[in-house]
């Protein structure tokens, strides 16, 4: 077992690449094995019969989704695991719930293999009832790997793929010389499934370790993540063949199926330096440069193995595929059916590159990239259905959706590359960063902002009641906080809840230069009276320009807050201004003190900094929050969050606190109410 490399990023980088070249042997060995497994049985099975056995295969395929999930859970928490114990302790939990899977998915398939093999126009329903037994091995197997995966054995790992292709290619050989045909295929692929099963067993030392209790952290929102991803993943991979075989006839479905064989070597082979990341990054804690190190490293092959194989088929002559594939293959127009493989192969580069991005992003955390391949393959399917002409189209379909799937999943790391690059630059300008005094709770910044926010009309029926619990807070109360969090939600929660939950608080002691750093809110007035930048500075700028001409009641209340300030002792304290950032020495932004700090800045921009007490809000994951990056990522991320947060019933504390506090019913959300609530989602101050 191969133990977590500690240094430089260079030993990441070479541990990747060794990892990465075991695997991409062994996926060389694998891919060979296929394509003389799928040559032997074209070559005797002609076009109409394997695109039958092709499309069985493909059902076990789309079954993948389910065995790679459990592969990729058992990976990462051995992976994430210190001790040996824990890990068979993961492996152990995870096997025994994939047999359950294994025998209910095989229960169902078989009851309901008669449905299955008329829409995929079978001629007998045994070729489905046969696959059910490679069905019940096939999801427990992903365990198997995913041990020796967590644990770095890639060659054990590489192993079971080999011999897995070995049995299939066997098997495959020796019956169809039997006269078993398409039956004696699907045997074949059985037996191989069974074989790798076996043979993929932990080593009996391993399985000597002591039980220990099992704990998997955020285990329901991983096993909810993987199985998203790997949903979307096989149905983009598979589900085409089965279209197309509904769709055309089986002559046609046969060519396609030997085109999508060809084009997904090069996926095949990028997910080997998929295997070989995976736990290497699995395993990172919050090294940023060695995170980057493993991404650029598998970025670098996926690229490079993708463009090479692609630029081959582009590059082999016409007459080669005839060859390959035999006589028995019609390929009458040889140049458009090159044509298509070059797409084909193009068309799953494209796709292997977002599926490193992807799987990157899901060993690091619980993120929304499932969700968003989910939605591309379920596009695609619909794409197809309105668009299947000719297998060009189908190929084109998927060709445009998997090109803005990339782009869609390429924003996070080019915004975090950008604001990386942006934090370095601030570094050096500033010359460090702002004065940590003390580390604050989230309850006492909850206090802060909504001590701020108490004045507002949407808090007139609460004010009497809970003015004590928000101006003379017992911090030390969690009965309290939780109800200041409630209030804070009942006008402010859809800003609070967008800030990343591993948010450290802290009360901040700013410098003039820092004036420079901070933005207003990205939101409403703040539009309208800013650049694309909202840099504080800049924008005091603009409205000084406007506040005198321009009749405004969003200037008129900025005029006065700053004639206030005038008149006030500049030493006095006027509240507290919340902030957000990524660290001490990048960009911040304001969240709860636009318009005091903003009229502070036009009264006196010299010591601003000096009229209020300054809580800042610091995670490495604040690029997420739309109030501090607002891009389409960030926005799909808010507007996903806004529908599940409509069951979040904080209501309910806040009527049980009314009720207790002051012996009479809470104010019906139907009776008279106060206004609207203000559509300014910023701070109104």
């Amino acid at each position: 077992m191969e133990k977590t490399p500690i240094g430089s990023s260079t030993s990441l980088r070479t541990s990747v690449l060794s990892g990465s070249a075991v695997m991409l042997v062994s996926s060389g060995l694998v891919g060979s094995l296929n394509l003389l497994y799928n040559l032997a049985i074209v070559h005797v099975l002609g076009a109409g019969e394997f695109g039958h056995a092709s499309a069985v295969y493909t059902l076990l395929m789309l079954l993948s989704a389910v065995q790679l999930s459990f592969q990729l859970l058992c990976s990462k928490f051995v992976a994430r695991n210190d001790t040996l114990p824990e890990k068979i302790a993961v492996y152990r939990h995870l096997l025994w719930r994939a047999w359950i899977f294994a025998i209910g998915l095989g229960i169902a398939l078989y009851f309901g293999r008669s449905v299955v093999s008329s829409y995929l126009n079978l001629p007998t329903q045994n070729y489905v009832g046969i696959l059910t037994l490679a069905v019940v091995f096939f999801i427990p197997l992903g365990v198997r790997r995913g041990l020796l995966q967590g644990l770095r054995d890639f060659r054990w790992l590489a192993a079971s793929f080999v011999l897995e292709g070995v049995v299939k290619l066997a098997g495959a050989v020796l019956l169809l010389r039997w006269g078993l045909g398409v039956n004696g295929v699907i045997v074949a692929i059985v037996a191989s499934v069974v074989m790798a099963y076996l043979v993929s067993r932990p080593h009996a030392k391993l399985m000597a370790e002591p039980r220990v209790p099992l704990f998997l952290p955020a285990a329901m929102g991983e096993s909810v993540q993987a199985s998203l991803f790997f949903a979307g993943q096989v149905i983009i991979n598979n589900l085409d063949i089965v279209l197309v075989k509904h769709f055309f006839s089986s002559t046609e479905a046969g060519i396609y199926a030997a085109v999508a064989l060809v084009g997904r070597v090069v996926y095949m082979l990028s997910w080997s330096v998929v295997s070989a990341m995976f736990p290497f990054s699995a395993g990172l804690r919050s090294n940023e440069r060695d995170s980057r190190a493993v991404l650029g490293t598998a970025l670098g092959l996926a690229i490079t193995l993708s463009s090479f194989f692609t630029f081959g088929i582009w590059a082999a002559p016409a007459r080669v595929w005839h060859v390959l594939l035999g006589g028995a293959f019609p390929l009458n127009q040889a140049g458009s059916y090159r044509a298509l493989l070059v797409l084909y192969s193009a068309t799953t580069g494209i796709y292997a590159l977002g599926v490193v991005l992807m799987t990157y992003e899901i060993s690091r955390k619980i993120g929304n990239v499932g969700w968003v391949q989910l939605s591309v393959s379920g596009a695609i399917i619909a794409g197809i259905y309105l668009r299947h002409g000719s297998l060009h189209d189908v190929v084109m379909v998927q060709t445009v959706l998997l090109t803005a799937l990339l782009v869609w999943v390429s924003v996070p790391f080019l915004r975090a590359e950008v604001f990386r690059k942006s934090r370095l630059a601030w570094s050096a300008r500033q010359q460090g960063g702002f004065a940590r005094m003390r580390r604050v709770t989230e309850d006492e910044a909850i206090c802060e902002f909504l001590k701020g926010e108490f004045y507002q009309p949407e808090f007139d029926h609460y004010r009497e009641c809970f003015t004590d619990i928000v101006m003379h807070p017992d911090l030390s109360s969690p009965i309290e906080g939780r109800l200041r969090r409630a209030l804070l939600y009942h006008r402010r929660g859809r800003l609070w809840r967008e800030i990343p939950p591993d948010t450290e608080w802290w009360d901040v002691e700013l410098r003039n230069s820092d004036l420079r750093r901070i933005r207003v809110f990205p939101r409403d007035q703040w539009r309208t009276h800013s650049d694309r930048k909202y840099f504080l500075l800049d924008t005091a700028q603009r409205i000084r320009h406007e506040i005198s001409r321009v009749p405004d009641p969003f200037l008129a209340k900025i005029r006065s807050l700053s004639e206030d300030l005038a008149h006030s002792n500049a030493s006095a304290a006027r509240g507290t201004v919340l902030l957000i950032g990524l660290g001490d020495d990048g960009p911040l932004t304001i969240v709860e003190g636009n318009h005091r700090l903003t009229a502070a800045v036009l009264n006196s921009p010299n010591d601003a900094h000096l009229r209020f007490r300054f809580l800042c809000g610091l995670s490495p994951n604040m690029m997420n929050c739309c109030w501090f990056n607002t891009d389409l990522s960030t926005l799909a991320r808010y507007a996903k969050n806004s529908v599940t947060w409509l069951f979040d019933d904080y209501q309910a504390v806040i009527d049980q606190a009314f009720r207790d506090r002051s012996g009479r019913p809470p104010l019906s959300r139907w009776d008279d109410a106060p206004s609207s609530p203000v559509r300014n989602t910023g701070s109104s101050d």
